[in-house]
């Protein structure tokens, strides 16, 4: 287990509640990294200190701490937040801190100055997602995507890495280090340029067949197609895995999935309606995983439906409905139809519910069935809120049999809405074709005459004329 402490500066234009979520967000990052934060250093400023992001005040504090030496002189009289999600004590007399954490972007120089102050790694908000991220990516393109990204953050900061290795980064590399040849600073930015076209000529390669795919699969099974996203950790895998039946991860952590899904809706319908999971979102994204991940939220650009998967038992999930709105429309979605799903609803009141569901069992107290009611309740009012003030938003627990299977026939009707009904004649001489129409559409009844099979069938205008041509085609 590795320990760190966080550190936040909280600017004037920034609410408590603004920036309570954002450091929860980042003890969160934290715990996917495999973290446990201790501590959290916070302090008040006009604007962050251009030498080391904090003041001089904070910094002592924390290299005290760090160092495992008590500080009773806090010279500027900030309140330090304890880790609210872990509970530790201030004291780790026996916990040697491994990072400092901080909840913001910082410059290299300001990375630097913070490391040869506080005395352990220092880590931006922008460095722990692309840690994430590169421990994550599982296919080709992900992990391609994420190198570009950690490549260019990389890009600007080896200057500052040049000064900590002394004379010799500055070094030349002609005869002796003198000459006109390049610096090894130099020399490894021309090799990162090199490396990034690289990657981006492999990305090139890799969409176009991702681009092949989509088009068959458009071609033959329609544009059915339905693209889950939302907020990171929302619910959105575990919803792909009640919808399809398929072993998607489920992990209680943020961004434990990076690289899309395509799966089918179960139970099937005729035509098929697939369904593909994408990567989450977060409050400031770093631009450069953004539009490096722009491949997988093409899902998203490429469906003819997004299910907007949001945490309803998260008291900032207006904040976070923001920021994936935002992200849809940076990437020219926000026009795609789109149904609100507002999961988790079970986890409304669900503090204490362990200790009542076991006082259920038993069936010993009255307590119990009150404290339920009054969970129940509490649900209930919480859905009502939700559905008043987003009309038409779906309210449910991916864990619940009944709220899936409603969700499912929503999804169904949506494509359903501008089927038409008509009929198909195949002769005898083509029922080879026969597969097709049962593949492409939903056959409502059947009848044989002397020269051949007449269909009656429901299905999508374009598909069923494709299949009438075909069949006339081929007489």
């Amino acid at each position: 287990m590795k320990f760190a402490v966080v550190a936040a500066v909280q600017l004037p234009s920034v609410s408590d509640v603004e920036f309570e979520a954002s450091l929860t967000e980042l003890r969160e990052l934290a715990k996917t990294l495999g973290y446990k934060v201790i501590r959290t250093f916070t302090q008040k400023r006009a604007g962050f200190d251009s030498v080391a992001y904090l003041g001089k005040g904070k910094l002592k504090e924390i290299r005290h701490y760090v160092g495992n030496q008590p500080d009773a002189d806090n010279e500027n009289g900030e309140a330090d937040l304890p880790d609210a999600a872990d509970g530790q004590p201030a004291d780790h007399a026996t916990e040697e801190i491994d990072a400092l954490l901080i909840d913001h972007e910082i410059s290299p120089s300001q990375a630097r100055n913070l490391e040869n102050e506080i005395g352990c790694e220092v880590m931006d908000r922008t460095m722990v997602i692309l840690e994430i991220f590169h421990r994550n990516a599982r296919s080709r393109a992900a992990r391609a995507q994420v190198e570009i990204a950690r490549l260019g953050y990389m890009a600007p900061r080896l200057r500052e890495m040049a000064k900590l290795v002394g004379p010799q980064g500055r070094q030349r590399s002609g005869t002796g280090g003198r000459g006109s040849g390049e610096s090894h600073t130099e020399l490894d930015k021309r090799k990162l340029r090199d490396r990034i076209a690289e990657l981006n000529q492999e990305i090139i390669a890799m969409e176009a067949e991702r681009k092949t795919q989509r088009a068959r699969r458009q071609e033959s099974q329609g544009l059915n197609h339905v693209a889950i996203v939302g907020y990171t950790n929302a619910g959105k895998s575990t919803l792909m895995r009640a919808l399809t039946g398929s072993e998607v991860l489920v992990a209680n952590k943020l961004f434990a999935t990076l690289d899309t899904t395509v799966r089918a809706l179960h139970p099937e319908t005729v035509p098929r309606i697939l369904m593909s999971d994408t990567v989450g979102f977060i409050k400031n994204l770093p631009h450069g995983l953004v539009a490096s991940f722009k491949s997988t939220l093409d899902e998203a650009l490429d469906a003819s439906l997004l299910l907007h998967v949001i945490d309803a038992s998260d008291p900032g999930f207006e904040r976070q409905l923001q920021v994936t709105d935002e992200v849809l429309a940076e990437i020219e979605a926000d026009s795609v139809p789109k149904i609100l799903v507002f999961n988790k609803i079970d986890y409304i009141g669900a503090e204490g519910s362990g200790s009542d569901d076991k006082a259920n069992k038993a069936n010993t107290t009255n307590a119990a069935h009150t404290a339920h009611a009054a969970h129940t309740a509490a649900q209930r009012e919480h859905e009502a809120i939700l559905r008043a003030k987003y009309p038409g938003c779906i309210v449910m627990s991916a864990y619940r049999r009944e709220d899936i299977v409603a969700l499912h026939q929503h999804i169904v009707s949506f494509f359903q809405q501008d089927l038409i009904e008509a009929e198909l004649f195949l002769p005898w001489s083509q029922q080879q074709l026969r597969g097709n129409i049962f593949a492409s559409c939903e056959v409502i009844g059947e009848r044989a005459e002397v020269e051949g099979a007449y269909f009656s069938v429901r299905g999508e205008a374009t598909l069923v004329e494709g299949l009438r041509e075909q069949i006339e085609s081929a007489t």
